[in-house]
């Protein structure tokens, strides 16, 4: 928390006069999303860039997210299951969506029902595609493991399979890619030999005969750290929503966080020393106490390490202490030290109050875990609010009519 650095990360919350919903909410600006891409954009031309809005667009929502990323010059989406991206398509996105992870026979028409980009690793995956062709091409890409031991095919038995898969007549080649696993390390003598050996694979490929238009091997360190493997396109998730990798990549652009978590304080008590507070009384109170309760908890995707005084939220712009263990709905904050606390007063969970700031890298820190865990955890009933041009175009609730879509009047403050 490093206020006078750290004080114009996030942008301004905006008002909720007109917002009738919960009090814990994530507001998600996306004006900082476009921005961010705008800067990865810049950097990386003239190769594509790929943005991730898989795992719900790291939890700020995949549909407006690849919304705002497209208008600010990305040129693809990449989801990791088919459902994302048939999510994508029924919300009108047309740019191409790459699909990372597996899917099932049952799941290959589906792709070829919303011209989905499918990744291909086995001989068995393709033969469900060409199964269920369209009477079209469908363009695939297939993922190389050269080392990060997860998905993809090994490097030596990659030509046998693109031999085969340029038998299925429904099938167009379009892309070969692999995935670093230590580029956020400071040192990168692992990442560099993964770079060549997909290198060397590749070049097997074409002197085969059995070239791809599109390689792409950067994520969002090799991006900022090495411009090297940017090739046809590069991929950025974490990057997109102001994050960086690591402590150990470059800041090689400016980047800023597009989420604000905040709630408010729903009641004071007044306790006294020894008292016990939450469930099992793991703490008790060293001195008279004045307890907030705020309504968030493991059943928003708060993780439960950030009780027991691991975790802090902002109160008056200071950080007041997460006290007791952290409930289903939620978290006792000691406020003695903020000064007047009054019941309705903001709770800053991540972003700026005051000046003071707080991130979801400080959460991870202080719950043990990255950025990607917090960010990604947050569950649907938290209420996601959509800003642009300082007032809110859309909102997403935990109601069956939802999302409302971005741009309806009915949403807006």
């Amino acid at each position: 928390m490093k206020a006078a650095l750290q004080s114009r990360l996030f942008a301004p919350l905006v008002s909720t006069a007109g917002w009738g919903g919960r009090a814990t909410r994530a507001e998600v600006n996306l004006d900082v999303i476009a921005a961010n891409v705008r800067e990865l954009r810049r950097l990386v031309q003239p190769a594509l860039l790929l943005v991730v809005a898989k795992a719900d667009g790291y939890g700020h929502g995949s549909v407006p997210v690849a919304r705002a990323a497209l208008e600010a010059g990305a040129d693809r989406i990449g989801v990791y299951t088919v459902d994302e991206a048939v999510a994508l398509r029924l919300a009108g996105i047309l740019a191409p969506v790459l699909v990372f992870g597996p899917f099932t026979r049952a799941e290959a028409g589906l792709i070829w029902d919303h011209d989905l980009t499918p990744m291909i690793s086995s001989y068995e995956g393709a033969l469900a595609l060409q199964e269920h062709s369209r009477g079209r091409k469908l363009r695939y890409h297939v993922k190389i493991d050269t080392g990060l031991t997860r998905a993809g095919v090994e490097p030596e038995n990659l030509l046998p399979l693109v031999a085969k898969l340029s038998t299925f007549s429904a099938l167009e080649r379009e892309g070969v890619f692999t995935h670093f696993a230590r580029a956020d390390e400071k040192a990168k003598h692992s990442t560099l030999s993964q770079f060549e050996n997909f290198r060397q694979a590749v070049q097997r490929l074409e002197e085969a005969g059995y070239s791809f238009p599109l390689r792409h091997a950067a994520n969002s360190s090799a991006i900022l750290d090495l411009p090297e493997t940017y090739l046809d396109m590069v991929r950025t998730g974490i990057g997109v929503y102001g994050y960086y990798p690591s402590g150990e990549v470059g800041r090689t652009v400016p980047l800023r966080p597009a989420l604000s978590l905040v709630s408010n304080i729903s009641r004071i008590h007044k306790v006294a020393k020894g008292t016990g507070v939450g469930y099992g009384h793991e703490f008790v109170c060293e001195h008279e106490a004045s307890i907030a309760l705020v309504p968030i908890g493991y059943g928003d995707g708060l993780p439960r390490t950030f009780g027991l005084t691991n975790g802090s939220v902002l109160v008056n712009g200071r950080p007041a202490p997460v006290v007791g263990r952290v409930s289903m709905d939620q978290i006792t904050v000691d406020v003695s030290k903020a000064g007047k606390v009054h019941m309705g007063d903001p709770v800053t969970l991540i972003g700026d109050q005051d000046g003071t700031v707080q991130t979801a890298d400080d959460v991870a820190r202080q719950t043990s875990t990255i950025s990607y865990d917090i960010l990604t955890g947050l569950l649907p009933r938290v209420p996601r609010l959509y800003v642009r041009d300082g007032r809110i175009v859309g909102v997403r609730r935990y109601l069956p009519s939802e999302p409302t879509p971005l741009g309806d009047e009915s949403a807006q403050a």
